[in-house]
């Protein structure tokens, strides 16, 4: 791939356009630069094939992202900070993250009794406990290792 500028969101841009175009997806992708956060945000609009550039639970959507970053990093000769956005899948999943913690929080606070939530990125997990971190009547603990950690919500 024969680039000829130094301009990061158009060189990934055309990276991102031959990779859609390499899967044979029809989708469309727009590149900018969030310059406070010194990072390249790629949203694509994935028209039919949601499902399957999302994957289960945003499982490919993250691995289309690090190879992103990684070829970015070999065109550009530095590492920049890359998100990807498909179908706005990251405020939808933002948002029931924050509805599960207040939920969970609520059933914590009427029972008494700890809440374990599973299965969840340490991403997923951050956001979790940001969200409930200035809640007065819960506290959220991270627990286990590896592939077995998960959270915990309990009373203060």
């Amino acid at each position: 791939m024969a680039i000829k500028t130094k301009d990061p969101v158009k060189i990934t841009q055309k990276f991102v356009d031959e990779l859609l175009k390499l899967m044979t997806s029809q989708s469309k992708a727009t590149v900018t630069l969030d310059k406070e956060n010194d990072a390249l945000i790629i949203d694509i609009d994935p028209g039919d094939e949601t499902g399957l550039l999302i994957g289960r639970q945003g499982e490919t959507l993250l691995s289309f992202q690090s190879i992103i970053g990684i070829a970015v990093k070999q065109l550009l000769g530095e590492w920049k900070r890359v998100m990807v956005n498909i179908a706005d899948w990251r405020e939808k999943q933002e948002e029931h993250l924050k509805s599960l913690a207040e939920t969970t929080a609520q059933r914590v606070i009427e029972t008494g009794e700890e809440q374990p939530l599973y299965n969840l990125t340490p991403a997923q997990r951050r956001t979790i406990h940001m969200e409930l971190a200035n809640n007065e009547e819960v506290t959220t603990e991270s627990m286990g290792e590896g592939n077995d950690r998960y959270l915990v919500i309990k009373l203060k």
